[in-house]
């Protein structure tokens, strides 16, 4: 059983929130707890893109941005994995140089300091050199950087459709049993 935490931050494509919470809705037998912080901006752009707060629907355990009592603010609550979707450059930047200036930065400092799976779903393109250093800042501590380029090799239908490729690469990321197209399987 995981202990999962979703940040959603303010990178345009609240899709890819939306569809991963979905899916984790799908496997929550595999979990013992799926924790979700959300930035403001995170929700503002979730209600432009999406045009719903639908957000407050999911039977996860929300924190506040500042909640630092939260139980994932700490190493001891041993949560497995922290999926970032989608992750703003500022976010991957503030991770990048250790700055834990609120509960999703300081969740993310947690999760590489302990050794466990920090999954950055970055959303922004074209990136600059900048960008990419703070990529590998976070790679070279134990991230693992998944951009949000889709695959087209399932034939998605749906904007929801595309988005679940990037998320179902997430999922495996993670370590949850995962029903998905795989490439040769049909």
């Amino acid at each position: 059983m995981k202990k999962i935490v979703v940040a959603i931050t303010g990178a345009s494509g609240s899709v890819y929130a939306k569809v991963l919470l979905d899916k984790l809705v799908q496997l929550k037998a595999q979990m013992d707890a799926v924790a979700v912080v959300m930035s403001d901006n995170a929700k503002d752009i979730w209600k432009f893109e999406l045009q719903n707060d639908h957000y407050n629907n999911y039977p996860f355990d929300f924190y506040g941005k500042h909640d630092f009592m939260a139980p994932f603010a700490s190493g001891s609550a041993r949560f497995d994995s922290m999926i970032v979707a989608p992750c703003s450059m500022g976010t991957l930047g503030r991770i990048a140089a250790g700055i834990s200036d609120d509960l999703i930065t300081r969740a993310a400092d947690v999760i590489l300091k302990e050794r466990r799976k920090l999954i950055l779903v970055t959303r922004d393109t074209p990136l600059s050199l900048v960008h990419i250093r703070n990529m590998e800042t976070v790679t070279l501590a134990g991230g693992i950087i998944c951009p949000a380029v889709p695959s087209f090799y399932s034939l998605p239908q749906t904007i929801e459709d595309v988005a679940l490729t990037v998320i179902n690469r997430v999922i495996d990321l993670a370590g949850l049993d995962n029903e998905s197209y795989r490439w040769s399987e049909g």
